[in-house]
């Protein structure tokens, strides 16, 4: 069985033959140019989502409206149970 990776519902050869017409497209020589825009823009999109994130949670417990105490607490209890049930299912996969 051949696996083959997919990114965002594309297959390989196509994005190998997007990959030709950019060449086609732009040249060689822009390649790199055009590749650091896109790295330095999904950066700022990244941060500016990291921004806006901090923003809403710093408004939140500001208002109260997270409590970082319960939810830690949850998170806690959440990781025994997922413990606890690997556990139990590490013993079953063993028996086969």
């Amino acid at each position: 069985m051949i696996h083959s990776t997919i990114l965002l519902f594309i297959g390989g050869t196509e994005i190998v033959f997007i990959l030709f017409i950019v060449v086609l497209v732009f040249g060689a020589d822009k390649l790199p140019e055009i590749a650091r825009g896109m790295g330095k823009g999904m950066r700022t999109l990244r941060d500016a989502t990291n921004d806006i994130k901090h923003e809403v949670t710093k408004s939140a417990k500001e208002s109260n409206i997270i409590d970082t105490d319960a939810a830690k607490e949850i998170q806690q209890e959440l990781d025994k149970v997922k413990d606890d049930l690997e556990d139990f299912t590490g013993s079953l996969k063993r028996r086969k």
